[in-house]
């Protein structure tokens, strides 16, 4: 599953991809105000470009999998492979998700994907242990 119960506070980067402008911009707001630097666009092409021109690249990646040109799963393996520490969760509220999710273990790729409606702090339980997480991983130089 992609949320383990951990505090719902943070700071670490969040992006998140929705071509439904309502749910982008609500999951932002949602991040936002729970302390995380946050952006949301609305095409796996405009996350791209954010990543690299503005070399913001986040620790959690929330995509929605049926996305206007490029696909949420396509897009993951993309992200992943030029930025492997990115945790990518994707969620879709269509059944077509399950032959894109078919065609990615084909090629090796492994996907979790939560199904719409999804309640903000599952997402939020997530963030928050990505960040416990990176944060237990840097060592102070002695």
């Amino acid at each position: 599953m992609c949320s383990p119960n951990l505090p719902l506070q943070g700071n670490g980067k969040v992006l998140v991809i929705d071509d439904q402008p309502a749910i982008a911009t609500t999951l932002a707001v949602i991040f936002s105000k729970a302390g995380y630097d946050v952006r949301a666009v609305h095409s796996a092409e405009a996350a791209l470009e954010l990543i690299e021109t503005e070399k913001w690249v986040p620790q959690l990646a929330i995509v929605d999998v049926q996305l206007p040109a490029m696909n949420g799963i396509d897009f993951a393996i993309i992200l992943q492979a030029k930025h492997p520490e990115v945790r990518v969760c994707l969620f879709s509220g269509r059944a077509a998700t399950a032959d894109l999710l078919d065609q990615a273990r084909e090629q090796g790729h492994q996907f979790e994907v939560l199904a719409k409606p999804v309640h903000p702090t599952v997402f939020l339980d997530l963030a928050s242990s990505i960040v416990v997480r990176a944060h237990q991983t840097i060592r102070p130089v002695q």
